[in-house]
């Protein structure tokens, strides 16, 4: 029975994604946004229970991949999509190219074992919430956002399938030694999300994707 139990969480990842895209495409994505963020929670609890169970298995890694692709590739690209349509006819179908380079993003770290205790390349869960956040907070009839939008778009699905390292937060020790990025993030979102709502989620992935390439340089000194 047990061995059921993450596969079910990763499965509920799943509907919270198709949820979510549902309401994309009906224009509501301060909810679609709530059920991106729903599926996160599912989406670390699942692998966290699978090694609490001692239950992982290859189609448990397969499953959540394709939970993942659903979450945090296809119904953020709904949201830019509906999003976008406001203002254009065309250009708004570009906002599905990055649900692709995120389902090459998640194949790549399936194969991928350097990212063990960090990633390389931006996570698919990151990506999703910026841009979910991103529109809420901007409003629904914001066009100035427009060419950022389009700009940003491609800069996201560079970033899901770059070679830049970025922290992950996971830890072996609580102590601030080894850790200090980690906690620095981490109490530096603190007064972002109190100052910015909902929608400074925005704001504390592109703080992560910064502090994370100013990281990199540093070591590499």
């Amino acid at each position: 029975m047990k061995k059921h139990i993450p596969n079910t969480i990763t499965c509920c990842n799943l509907i919270s994604g198709c949820i979510a895209t549902y309401l994309a495409f009906m224009g509501n994505f301060q909810t679609a946004l709530l059920f991106i963020i729903i599926g996160a929670v599912f989406d670390f609890f699942d692998g966290m229970v699978a090694r609490l169970l001692h239950v992982s298995s290859p189609i448990g890694k397969e499953l959540d991949s394709l939970a993942d692709c659903i979450t945090f590739g296809f119904a953020p690209s709904a949201i830019l999509f509906q999003y976008m349509s406001q203002f254009d006819a065309r250009s708004p179908l570009l906002a599905f190219v990055m649900a692709a380079f995120s389902a090459l993003r998640l194949a790549k770290f399936n194969l991928d074992e350097r990212q063990t205790m960090g990633f390389i390349g931006l996570p698919t869960p990151a990506n999703a919430l910026f841009w979910g956040a991103l529109i809420v907070g901007a409003g629904q009839s914001t066009p100035y956002l427009y060419p950022a939008v389009l700009v940003g778009i491609f800069l996201s699905c560079y970033l899901l399938v770059s070679e830049i390292p970025m922290f992950a937060l996971k830890f072996k020790t609580w102590g601030w030694k080894g850790n200090e990025l980690k906690y620095i993030f981490l109490l530096t979102c603190v007064p972002i999300l109190l100052l910015l709502g909902i929608s400074g989620l925005a704001a504390v992935i592109a703080w992560y994707v910064v502090l994370s390439i100013f990281n990199n340089a540093q070591q590499k000194k």
